[in-house]
């Protein structure tokens, strides 16, 4: 348990902040660590990489499983053109582009691979009035690299809020 512990404290965390606002569940969430050197040097070396997150909507069940109410997928992609020296910059919500842009500034990448403002995830008649729940947000980037420690291929939980649906 000690060991797990460690690795726990040193794994990246992402603050996740739930809003209920017009009839819709929007979600904030930033991951808030720098890249690694390896990342880094992937991404400058013109390899297309990739940041997913998989953000659930979830109410607490009596039984083993918590109910899932709603779930997208968000991804962020970078490439780095050596000939232009620009930064390709993609963005998909739920299987849907959702932006591109081009920059040369490395600050501008690391954000937008990393924060996400207000992303719809369900409409609030879906919800329960007064009830719990939470928003838990799991992360993994293609390709495959050490900066996320986890072993597993489906991404580690690296954020989660509860709140109290209040209608």
């Amino acid at each position: 348990l000690a060991a797990g512990g460690a690795v726990h404290a040193q794994a990246p965390q992402v603050v996740v902040t739930p809003i209920a606002r017009d009839g819709q569940v929007l979600v904030s969430f930033d991951l808030g660590v720098g890249f690694s050197p390896d990342l880094r040097d992937a991404i400058q070396s013109g390899l297309p990489t990739t940041f997913s997150y998989e953000v659930e909507l979830r109410r607490a069940t009596a039984t083993w499983f918590d109910r899932t109410v709603a779930a997208v997928t968000v991804t962020a992609s970078v490439r780095f053109d050596n000939l232009t020296r620009q930064y390709q910059l993609a963005r998909t919500l739920g299987g849907r582009a959702d932006g591109a842009r081009q920059t040369e500034d490395e600050a501008a990448v690391r954000r937008w691979l990393t924060e996400f403002e207000r992303v719809p995830l369900s409409a609030t008649s879906a919800l329960e009035a007064n009830g719990e729940y939470y928003v838990r947000v799991r992360a993994r980037t293609r390709p495959r690299n050490t900066w996320f420690l986890w072993p597993w291929d489906r991404g580690a939980i690296l954020g989660r809020a509860t709140f109290t649906f209040v209608p």
